[in-house]
């Protein structure tokens, strides 16, 4: 495990910072390609509801990777929650696999891992046609925590729907999901399927992906599991009773690396998804030195290989030379916290001034070791003492392989 952080100390915003904003054509330039609309969330500062790009960049800012087609991303330091720079960040899209870090997030704690479970066909009831699947075989038994490795190794919709099963079942899943959601302030989600797979309905944002992946960092076994690159899975028992395993392996490329793509120096999880509607969609959290950053990346142009993950190197890679060197243009909110509601409105100055006149340039807000000192009501203190955070997010590389 690495030595605990330091909490990044970004120079205080200027209020007169030069703010580059893009126009709202899409990335690609396509005509028959969705736009983003006109107005959007402002959860986080009014400059984050803006289509187009927004950054703002200081003297000597490196300049943001030139041919990115993502149709949203966003980059953000993960302990300050200061956004970086974003692109479309609160454009409602389909999510693909990436709503399970909400899944997990939701149910994660309340299914002990060694707990046992035998599996029925009607468990795995509902699946989409061409799920992605681990193998889980009815009438066998698995623990949690071995189909919480389906889940994020192989993003199993039939580890997610057993899981679902144990938790009530798919309804109530999927309406705790859309109240944990509306907690951590993602109001750009809208649940109707637990395991990501494509629903008239089912949306969610790089914002919002991005406050998933924040949440989830906080829990030990979410970081354990997102940090795996490979795992032993139990298979189907045989003739004569003996019950083989098989490996598995990570289908995060910058976790695991793949023809045309390396590992990322530093990467820690978190997840990736793919569907017809959503395209490719990547959460990935990465430190470098005592920076912790999160990228989220949703539906790049599907003509170049392992495109996600090469678009959120490339941003990553941005945001670690960027250190220092530009201010905020928004804010990942912590759960309970006032911001979230005030963030609503919609501000005229935008970027580093609307964060400080929502009281975000100097307040951190749930990331890595920083305690939240908002005293807003017993709730919200009750809220914010549950997000408290473990300073060491990132696994190191030799830690990854389990069983």
């Amino acid at each position: 495990m690495l030595a605990g952080l330091a909490c990044a100390s970004l120079a205080l915003p200027l209020l007169g910072a030069p703010s580059a904003q893009a126009d709202d054509k899409n990335p690609s330039g396509k005509a028959n390609e969705p736009r983003p609309p006109a107005q959007m969330s402002t959860v986080g500062g009014s400059q984050l509801g803006r289509p187009g790009t927004q950054v703002s960049l200081k003297a000597g800012a490196p300049k943001l990777p030139p041919k990115l087609t993502a149709r949203s991303w966003i980059v953000s330091d993960a302990e300050s929650g200061d956004v970086l720079a974003s692109h479309n960040a609160h454009w409602r899209l389909p999510p693909a696999s990436t709503l399970k870090m909400l899944f997990a997030d939701t149910v994660l704690p309340k299914l002990p891992k060694t707990r046992t479970h035998k599996v029925l066909a009607s468990d795995m009831a509902g699946m989409g046609e061409g799920s992605s699947l681990v193998g889980v075989q009815a009438g066998e038994k698995y623990t949690v925590r071995d189909l919480w490795l389906g889940v994020f190794l192989r993003s199993g919709n039939d580890a997610v729907h057993v899981l679902a099963a144990m938790n009530g079942g798919k309804p109530r899943t999927v309406t705790e999901m859309n109240e944990h959601a509306r907690a951590l302030h993602a109001d750009d989600t809208q649940v109707v399927s637990p395991d990501g797979y494509d629903h008239k309905g089912q949306v969610s944002s790089a914002y919002d992906l991005s406050l998933f992946a924040r949440s989830g960092m906080q829990k030990e076994d979410f970081r354990k599991y997102a940090a795996t690159a490979t795992a032993d899975f139990p298979g189907a028992t045989g003739k004569k009773g003996k019950r083989e395993s098989f490996q598995i392996q990570n289908t995060n490329r910058l976790l695991t690396g793949d023809v045309g793509i390396d590992p990322y120096p530093g990467i820690a999880g978190v997840k990736n998804g793919s569907t017809t509607n959503a395209g490719n969609t990547f959460t990935g959290v990465a430190q470098r030195g005592n920076r912790v950053l999160l990228v989220t990346v949703m539906h790049p142009e599907a003509t170049v290989p392992h495109g996600v993950y090469k678009e959120t190197a490339e941003l990553l890679d941005w945001g670690f030379a960027a250190d220092g060197k530009v201010a905020p243009v928004g804010k990942l909110v912590a759960p309970g916290s006032p911001e979230g509601g005030a963030a609503h409105g919609k501000g005229q100055a935008g970027g580093a001034s609307d964060a400080k006149a929502a009281g975000h340039a100097d307040k951190p807000s749930g990331g890595i070791g920083v305690a939240l000192g908002i005293t807003a009501g017993a709730l919200v203190l009750l809220a914010l003492v549950a997000y408290a955070v473990h300073r060491r997010w990132p696994v190191p590389v030799g830690r990854r392989r389990r069983r």
